[in-house]
């Protein structure tokens, strides 16, 4: 299979870093948010993001800008990688209109970090080429992608998105598909305790971060790490894992959704477990 026209659905923080590797591998780009504004503060971000690695000798940012199209809504591709608000409604509508609008031969991805690829393969009628591109945050620094094979995932399909991940210049690791995967299986579980030890005055977000980080050789405490991907996702997470395994231990802590309700998301709202210059 052959991915040199690829659709990024979803523009922000997951959307706009996958798009700019895509682009950066030489591919061409469509970026699609239906959120106006969306998609230029997306490319603004980009640009702010290739002109720190450009320094460092990484390409030219107008070079890889330059192979991004903005669009108005899902175009033709050979694959779309979907990076849309955690929800399984949302991404459904996703699916069910690329598949629509996507040549039959193309390659349907979710960048999902817990729901089912074999729930978003049934809102298709090509479930042997839908599977989960998990990218990990931030999209251009980190290199693993979670290579998720749904029930009907193809072998092909699987072995053409392990080989593109390579050609990011990436790690793949293949999972099977069950609620959280392999990463968020293991990671919100470590949040939610950490959570759960603030809730609980056992010691003070530092504390808990220091701890880990030197105790457990992290390069980011559970606290900042819940901030920098957005405590409503981590929330969303966790409900996706309760309902899929059934397991009370991963219900999320009601700090962490007393922090959502008052709007405290982390990074991207100024506030979470830590505040932030905006």
């Amino acid at each position: 299979m052959d991915f040199e026209h690829v659709l990024v659905v979803g523009a922000g923080q997951m959307g706009g870093g996958i798009a700019q590797v895509v682009a950066g591998s030489g591919r061409r780009v469509s970026l699609y948010d239906a959120a106006p504004g969306a998609v230029d503060r997306g490319l603004e971000t980009m640009r702010r993001s290739l002109g720190k690695l450009a320094e460092k000798g990484a390409a030219d940012p107008d070079d890889v800008l330059s192979r991004i199209q903005p669009v108005d809504d899902l175009v033709p591709a050979d694959l779309m990688v979907e990076a849309v608000l955690e929800d399984t409604a949302v991404k459904e509508d996703v699916f069910r209109r690329a598949d629509e609008t996507l040549p039959r031969e193309a390659v349907l991805a979710s960048n999902t970090s817990s729901i089912p690829i074999s729930t978003l393969a049934a809102a298709t009628g090509r479930p042997d080429r839908v599977i989960g591109m998990h990218f990990f945050n931030p999209v251009p620094i980190l290199s693993l992608v979670e290579v998720v094979r749904g029930k009907e995932t193809s072998d092909e399909t699987a072995a053409a998105i392990t080989e593109l991940a390579r050609e990011l210049g990436k790690t793949p690791a293949v999972a099977n598909d069950f609620p959280g995967f392999v990463s968020n299986r293991i990671l919100m579980p470590f949040i939610n305790e950490a959570a759960y030890a603030l809730m609980e005055g056992v010691a003070e977000p530092e504390a808990i971060d220091t701890i880990a980080k030197l105790g457990f050789a992290h390069p980011m405490g559970p606290l900042a790490l819940a901030d920098l991907i957005g405590l409503d996702t981590c929330v969303a997470i966790m409900e996706v894992l309760h309902r899929g395994l059934g397991d009370p231990k991963y219900a999320p802590c009601p700090l962490l959704r007393q922090y959502v309700q008052a709007g405290r998301l982390g990074r991207k709202s100024g506030r979470g477990f830590y505040s932030y210059e905006r």
